[in-house]
């Protein structure tokens, strides 16, 4: 459980924490804060069953969202949530699905879409954990795992099913006997960025499949003109549950920026990662690509980096998570299938290595870290190309951020060292891709990105022995 531990700390700091900014938006503010306090689960209607499994999880009070989001919800509503990152979105819509799945008991009760992977394992996790003494059975439906185990599971027929719009679609059209036609609840976790991967078509086809007499929950940290079409179309007379009606990051949040030339970059990262050591980052790049070599060349400096995107098989995709999630690794490179949703409490820092080409990505980014009432920081990295979109992020947050300290002669002094590195990773960025035009089988697992074991061949007597000392150290240094 990802957020056990992140929401016992909620109880005192949730309220005045989670953007202070809300508090001006609920118009009668200043009642608003006494009588928060005082609100437990069971005020909010929730029976005693899911008011135990709450407390086993370390949640004692509710959060802002679930403070608005259950009451309406319990009443038969439907919902549109709009709060920001870290603020209990997934227990809004959970409680109020088990408390009536307890109610009227059926198969296939609830669909819950999810825009990534990884996001629909963690709410998985969520469902189980808040429902495992009733006994709740939960199927996940995401890409890059064989159909065939799937549709076992969906055989079973189990209460909630959390997918992928793409996969899920698969599964109706070819999938004999699945089908949604008794769904009670449907809900849309993120879902400004299920409708930005184009997965519109993907959606109303679902929509069409799905019966009209459901309850819908939809819950985004943005709203935006395409969630506002889908609410026409999908939900009927719904309740709007805003938490911060700004686009507002975390109060806690330390946000920097540093303007640096394009050819620098790495250069600036390792320097940043050397002087932040002992915390743990996450780092923001724009491609699969970057975040490989990126963290190839982490890796032969020393630093244990690992990366996560798309490219990477499902199970090597959440072994990364795993790694970081445990400690074992102490920085993610990561595109954005990792900027929404995903709950790590122990992230201290993170890096946006390139710049989100949309600013509202940026609250998402920043928003894996300073969660539930944590302190975190975040930096921006700004050459000479990005200086537009970084102005474009500071007046969505209506900010101005400052700039990170950093010594231009000690970054310099990296320079030799780091091009030593880059030039190491583009050699196993070479060799990865020649491995994967090769047939599998005599390879085993072509793209495996943990053993950087061609770096290691290429160190001890690759081309051009010059490097062999200096890559060796590197690497003694960090296992």
């Amino acid at each position: 459980m990802a957020d056990d531990g992140e929401r016992s700390v909620s109880p005192n700091t949730a309220d005045p924490d989670l953007g202070s900014s809300s508090e001006d938006e609920n118009s009668n503010g200043t009642g608003n804060g006494t009588e928060q306090i005082e609100k437990t689960f069971k005020d909010l209607g929730v029976t005693e069953v899911l008011c135990e499994a709450c407390d086993q999880l370390g949640w004692k009070t509710p959060t802002k969202i679930q403070i608005e989001a259950i009451p309406v919800a319990l009443q038969g509503k439907d919902v549109i949530g709009l709060a920001e990152t870290g603020s209990g979105k997934t227990g809004a819509f959970a409680l109020p699905i088990l408390q009536s799945l307890l109610d009227t008991p059926q198969r296939l009760h609830t669909l819950v879409l999810t825009p990534t992977r990884e996001l629909a394992f963690q709410i998985s996790e969520q469902f189980e954990a808040l429902g495992s003494s009733i006994g709740v059975k939960c199927a996940v439906v995401v890409g890059g795992i064989d159909m065939m185990s799937q549709s076992l599971v969906l055989a079973k027929k189990p209460h909630i099913v959390i997918a992928t719009p793409g996969r899920l679609i698969d599964h109706l059209e070819n999938t004999k006997g699945f089908s949604l036609r008794a769904l009670k609840f449907l809900v849309m976790d993120e879902a400004d960025r299920i409708l930005n991967m184009d997965f519109e078509t993907e959606v109303d086809k679902i929509l069409k499949v799905i019966p009209r007499d459901r309850r819908t929950f939809l819950f985004s940290a943005t709203m935006t003109k395409k969630v506002q079409k889908l609410e026409r179309a999908a939900l009927k007379d719904p309740v709007k549950c805003a938490v911060s009606t700004k686009y507002s990051t975390v109060e806690k949040l330390q946000q920097y920026y540093v303007f640096i030339p394009a050819k620098y970059k790495d250069c600036y990262l390792v320097s940043i990662l050397n002087d932040l050591a002992g915390n743990s980052f996450m780092i923001f790049c724009s491609t699969c690509n970057t975040a490989q070599r990126v963290a190839l060349l982490l890796r032969n400096l020393g630093i244990t980096a690992i990366p996560l995107h798309g490219q990477m098989g499902q199970n090597k995709r959440l072994g990364a998570l795993n790694k970081f999630k445990s400690k074992s690794r102490s920085v993610l490179l990561a595109t954005d299938v990792a900027s929404r949703g995903l709950d790590i409490p122990h992230v201290d820092c993170v890096i946006n290595y390139d710049i989100p080409t949309h600013s509202k990505d940026y609250i998402h980014r920043v928003g894996r870290t300073a969660r539930a009432g944590r302190a975190g920081k975040s930096i921006t990295f700004v050459t000479q190309y990005d200086v537009e979109l970084f102005q474009r992020i500071e007046s969505l947050i209506g900010k101005k951020l400052p700039a990170f300290p950093t010594q231009e002669e000690e970054v310099m002094m990296l320079v030799e060292r780091v091009s030593e590195a880059q030039r190491f990773a583009r050699l196993e960025m070479k060799e990865q891709g020649e491995k994967r035009k090769r047939p599998r089988g005599a390879d085993g697992d072509a793209d495996d990105t943990e053993q950087a074991s061609g770096v290691r061949n290429k160190v001890k007597g690759g081309p051009g022995g010059g490097g062999k000392k200096r890559g060796g150290a590197a690497w003694r240094g960090g296992r």
